[in-house]
């Protein structure tokens, strides 16, 4: 039995419940609370200061999120982010208790519970809880941007490689083009990590998600009263990454308009503040991408020409996934092992037939589909190799079919439930890749209970 150390809060509106674990926990820790609802959640987070919260995924409030569980989970590690988060669960609701591991709640717990599992899973939580605070920081194993480059063995790689080499010691602007979930960013950041200027900021910016209002202030700063609202000076983007590098992904969701007040920023190598008349001298390496055909906007007249080729001095087309299908498992095999860390699973490797169904699948949202499938399987494992049955692979490697007209019922359901899989429960994308219009698709999954 574990030694009686640290203190745990239950979150659940089942009296039932709340009364089993004010009998099992005590036994194993120090202090033990429980409450009804998140009502006083916020208080008891201050005056008993858990090590630990176990947090039922459903109550009885007034919350219209849809999913309490997963906002009071984000709520408890704004709060205090020392405390570990551990989601008590319904079988139904295993789906968000993954979503909620995601965004940091260390395990989940399905009821009814084994009291064995509970209490190892408390106990570790407790554990890591008790060193972060010993060491005022928490030590997890994240997949960023900043993860560095997987160069695997295809030969698109291989030369893509070698033109880093080449290029990333130079000055030269960099155009990387390819599908969504390739890895742009990634190679973004190898490209200004092998360069002069790695000393020097890298300033990433998603260029299609700001606003044609903000456009001109996020780029190239205001000065104070320039606008309403513009109570201090803002220093922009490109003097943010004065002597380093800008990234600009989306290039080709800037509107026509705004291209042309870019251009002049990169011809000129300076930005005036929005509101002031001082040119400012920018020294940027400039690294643009986009998921879109240039080429082709540029002869439908939606993207500047001369933009097109001040970016373009270098162009790298990273290859989809499917197209490297060596490298399938490898990285797979690099998510799993991160993935173990980060949650506290004993998975050390991948089975045969599932490594083998892995290369064969269609991978259409390429690495970061990849990446999204290994952790939900990670989550969701319970042995010591992940398997077909952890990372369904029945979704993954058969394609969706492009349409759901004339199949069976059963088949309509399984080619919804894969597409909404695929899409990560986006209706519009979903709806798209079965061929059929949003309204269509709302009343299928109305239909089948989805």
């Amino acid at each position: 039995m574990a030694s009686k150390v640290g203190k745990i809060l239950v979150v659940d509106d089942n009296l039932g419940i709340r009364r089993a674990l004010e009998i099992l926990l005590p036994m194993h820790f120090a202090q033990v609370k429980t409450i009804p609802s998140p009502a006083t959640l916020v208080s008891s987070l201050e005056q008993f200061r858990p090590d630990v919260v176990l947090l039922d995924m459903n109550f009885n409030t007034s919350i219209n999120t849809g999913n309490e569980g997963l906002y009071w989970a984000g709520e408890i590690k704004k709060m205090v982010p020392e405390v570990e988060v551990v989601l008590f669960t319904a079988y139904a609701d295993i789906a968000l208790a993954v979503e909620g591991m995601k965004r940091g709640a260390f395990d989940f717990i399905v009821k009814p519970w084994d009291n064995d599992k509970l209490v190892a899973t408390l106990t570790a939580a407790r554990d890591k809880a008790r060193k972060a605070m010993k060491r005022d920081a928490r030590s997890e194993s994240v997949i960023t941007a900043e993860s560095p480059m997987f160069w695997g063995s295809s030969a698109a790689m291989k030369s893509i490689r070698k033109t880093l080499d080449k290029i990333a010691p130079t000055d030269a602007t960099v155009l990387i083009t390819g599908e969504n979930g390739t890895g742009k960013d990634v190679l973004a950041r190898e490209i200004h990590t092998h360069s002069l200027r790695s000393g020097k900021p890298m300033v990433a910016v998603d260029a299609g998600a700001i606003t044609e209002t903000l456009f001109e202030s996020e780029l190239f700063g205001h000065v104070k009263g320039a606008f309403t609202d513009a109570h201090t000076d803002h220093v922009g983007k490109f003097e943010q990454a004065d002597g380093g590098t800008l990234f600009l992904d989306e290039i080709g969701n800037i509107p026509l308009h705004l291209q042309a007040k870019l251009l002049r920023a990169i011809q000129n190598r300076s930005i005036v503040r929005v509101g002031g008349s001082e040119a400012k001298p920018i020294n940027i390496r400039l690294i643009c991408a986009t998921n879109m055909n240039l080429e082709q906007l540029v002869r439908e007249g939606r993207f500047r020409e001369d933009l097109y080729y001040r970016i373009n001095t270098v162009h790298i087309a990273l290859p989809a996934l499917r197209e490297r299908k060596e490298d399938i498992v490898p990285l797979a095999q690099i998510f799993l092992e991160r993935f173990a860390e980060k949650y506290h699973r004993p998975l050390t490797g991948i089975a045969p037939e599932a490594a083998a169904m892995l290369t064969e699948g269609r991978w259409s949202g390429n690495i970061r589909e990849l990446q999204n499938c290994i952790e939900k399987a990670v989550i969701l494992s319970d042995g010591n190799e992940l398997t077909a049955k952890d990372i369904q692979l029945e979704q993954a490697a058969k394609p969706v079919g492009t349409t759901i007209k004339a199949v069976s019922e059963a088949e309509e359901e399984r080619m919804i439930r894969q597409a909404m899989d695929r899409t990560n429960g986006n209706i519009s994308a979903a709806a798209k890749m079965l061929g059929v219009s949003r309204p269509t698709l709302y009343a299928k999954l109305k239909k089948y209970g989805l």
